[in-house]
């Protein structure tokens, strides 16, 4: 389970002061060893470039988690974790247990206990577009065009983690309790608004206060918090309003903060605008270690092709050496990368237009490797 350091000790070679990266490598289920392996490689390729030692370590979570031990997120892997500066994570999902109603333990329950368990209370999605991929977006392209926002969605409360959840003896009555505190809003509010500094000055309050008590809670917070940071408009958006605005002018967002419910629907919605969400990244960022992984999930009818989209995996590197180490030159780097596989036609099936040569996930991250380090 464990990759020990000669491998990345040997990449140790430019004459640039090192420093030492520790990150815990979840691949998952489905096709996240295929997209994390490429990912991992694109890591090591900017180790070596800008002088850094990488050392990582494997762990198991999900499905094959519960294949080998019969917990979806073994004490193993969460120690590992804690010992980690950052989570480089794949995907879990697997159709035996998706097709499997009356199962008790589920892969994605391992995916919640980790996000509990480190503290992982918000999710990062930075929503961009890319010049290649505007056509394949199912908006015009003058709406689209230009959209560079961030959705950060609250992990550790609402109604996912809410109790009383159940059904009724009889079975015919199901419930779930939205629960939020102070505590965990104003959290995610301050880092809104930190990253809000760091962008264009602007932060969306995403909830439904004119139904819910906890957006209520929501909102009071919110108009207390913010005139600690006067140099940032605030404006407040109920979630259905803030659905449409998405479509109808995505480029009116900088910085849209929600709670877990909303945040877990809109985030999807908002990733069609770049055209394939197998280019989205994302961040969790914890109390303890942040976790990094791509926003789509396992793709299990394409595990084992080497079909899959490795960028979003990829990107998902560069947010890892932004966000947890404060590397944003190498991150910076990554998404140059990218950008230039996509210009030279080195993509996947999912993205290639027609003059296109598909190429595999392989390929695109040799590529990738290659033009890192060339």
């Amino acid at each position: 389970m464990s990759e020990n350091s000669s491998k990345a000790d040997q990449l140790n070679t430019s004459g640039i002061e090192s420093r030492k990266l520790n990150i815990a490598v979840l691949p998952g289920d489905g096709i996240g060893p295929e997209i994390v392996e490429q990912a991992l490689n694109v890591t090591l390729a900017v180790c070596k470039k800008f002088g850094h030692t990488l050392n990582f370590n494997y762990g198991i979570v999900g499905a094959c988690a519960i294949d080998a031990t019969g917990e979806p997120y073994p004490k193993a892997t969460h120690d590992l974790c804690m010992q980690s500066d950052a989570v480089l994570f794949g995907a879990i999902g697997d159709p035996k247990y998706d097709n499997d109603p009356s199962a008790k333990v589920r892969p994605e329950q391992g995916l919640l206990k980790m996000r509990k368990d480190l503290g992982l209370y918000a999710n990062i999605r930075p929503v961009t577009t890319f010049p290649s991929l505007i056509h394949k977006s199912p908006l015009r392209a003058d709406l689209v065009e230009g959209a560079d926002f961030m959705c950060i969605r609250e992990l550790t409360g609402g109604m996912y983690f809410g109790r009383p959840q159940g059904r009724s003896e009889d079975g015919n009555t199901a419930y779930d309790t939205c629960v939020y505190t102070r505590e965990e809003v104003e959290r995610i509010l301050h880092l809104a608004y930190k990253y809000a500094m760091q962008r264009n000055k602007k932060v969306t309050v995403v909830d439904k206060a004119n139904v819910l008590a906890t957006s209520r809670l929501w909102r009071q917070i919110a108009q207390e918090i913010a005139p600690q940071y006067p140099d940032v408009e605030t404006e407040y958006m109920f979630v259905d309003n803030a659905a449409m605005r998405i479509i109808q002018w995505p480029k009116s967002f900088d910085v849209l903060v929600t709670e877990n419910l909303f945040g877990d629907i809109l985030t999807d919605e908002a990733s069609v605008i770049s055209g394939s969400m197998g280019m989205l990244p994302s961040a969790s960022i914890g109390i303890h270690t942040s976790v990094f992984e791509p926003i789509h999930g396992s793709y299990p009818q394409a595990t084992g092709k080497n079909i899959a989209n490795p960028l979003a995996t990829i990107l998902s590197a560069a947010l890892m050496f932004e966000y947890a180490f404060g590397m944003m030159e190498e991150g910076a780097l990554i998404r140059k990368a990218v950008t230039a596989s996509m210009d030279a036609g080195i993509v996947t099936e999912d993205i290639a237009n027609a003059n296109d040569k598909v190429s595999t996930t392989t390929e695109v991250g040799e590529w990738i490797v290659n033009w890192l380090i060339s």
